[in-house]
């Protein structure tokens, strides 16, 4: 028994040993593993107090930053609104100087035609109407301030050459506010054509005819003023860049200064319902509208009176327009002055002027 409980023991022995070596070798080689638990640090309440004391403080320093800021900005705002409400007054009052002079000299230019009757204004024409009558003949003067260029236009009666309308049917068809006849006309085969050179729309009606006799042009250029006198060539006429004009007879004052007037048209004739045309220096126009009971030669004005008229006015330049019965003076829808033919008579050419 005890011999083989020897060998039992070396069996176990043979049979446990690399097992038992492997193990201590193990324990041998790894090193020891450390196992650490972090617990909650504790942190005292006299630390917790100065914490929140501290973050307090930082929480007002930005409340104080905010409100200066804002304030800031208020003062900003402020001083910003009364800048530029200093700046509109300068504005203003530079805008107001400027236009004194201006203000100054049309008070001056409409004394001298009196009270109007009728003021007609938009943003882009003023019109003002008033009587005229010196005693020997009875009229209607109109004077016109151009605040757009384009709110005085030329047409041809019904639109087309050797056409014919009155007036008024040329103020209604184009929605104008007032209009007045313009050229003269020559009749041919039952048509009616503008006399000599015409300008529409900066385009020549029917080419250029060079000034002859006593005609003359008158239009306005593109820049929206009163242009006009004789003219030998194209070229001469061009320069002035004239965007609408017609032709008539004669010239009554050039720069201000009364023109020989032909003695044809001082007798024929002597008396006449007229329609003139001329500018001031500031460029408003003026028209005068005489009526007159026929073209005899009994009613009406006569073109001295109407050249020292316009001069004495201030008048720059001025141009006698047809006269006669194509003398028409339309505002507003209605026919102001009294044609002598008992009604308005067609004509090619008309100025019209817009609201």
């Amino acid at each position: 028994m005890i011999v083989e409980k020897k060998k039992i023991n070396r069996f176990f022995l043979l049979a446990t040993g690399p097992f038992l070596g492997m193990f201590i070798f193990m324990m041998l080689s790894f090193k020891t593993i450390h196992v650490e638990v972090q617990t909650a640090s504790y942190v005292p309440a006299k630390t917790l107090a100065a914490q929140s004391e501290r973050l307090k403080q930082n929480l007002d320093k930005a409340e104080q930053t905010v409100q200066a800021t804002i304030s800031s900005i208020r003062r900003t705002s402020a001083l910003y609104k009364q800048t530029t409400a200093a700046m509109n007054a300068i504005v203003k009052t530079a805008q107001t100087q400027a236009e004194r002079p201006e203000t100054i000299y049309n008070r001056r230019i409409s004394a001298k035609l009196g009270v109007p009757f009728e003021r007609v204004e938009s943003s882009r024409i003023r019109i003002e109407l008033y009587h005229v009558n010196p005693g020997v003949y009875q009229g209607y003067a109109m004077k016109v301030k151009l605040k757009d260029q384009n709110a005085m236009q030329m047409t041809l009666g019904r639109d087309k050459v050797g056409g014919a309308e009155t007036t008024l049917q040329a103020v209604n068809r184009y929605g104008a506010v007032a209009g007045i006849n313009a050229g003269g006309f020559a009749d041919s085969g039952g048509k009616r054509y503008p006399l000599s050179t015409t300008v529409l729309n900066g385009k020549y009606v029917n080419g250029f005819e060079p000034s002859f006799k006593d005609l003359f042009f008158v239009g306005l250029n593109d820049a929206g003023k009163l242009i006009g006198g004789k003219f030998s060539n194209q070229a001469e006429l061009d320069r002035l860049k004239p965007r609408f004009g017609a032709t008539f007879v004669p010239v009554l004052l050039k720069n201000g200064q009364p023109m020989p007037i032909p003695d044809k048209w001082k007798t024929s004739p002597n008396r006449a319902p007229r329609t003139v045309i001329g500018n001031y220096k500031d460029d408003q126009l003026l028209i005068i509208v005489v009526d007159g009971y026929n073209e005899s030669g009994g009613s009406g004005a006569t073109l001295q009176e109407l050249q020292s008229k316009m001069y004495g006015l201030g008048i720059v330049d001025a141009y006698n327009l047809d006269g006669g019965g194509s003398s028409s003076l339309i505002v507003s829808g209605r026919v102001v002055n009294h044609p002598s033919d008992g009604n308005l008579r067609p004509v090619p050419t008309h100025f019209l002027f817009f609201k």
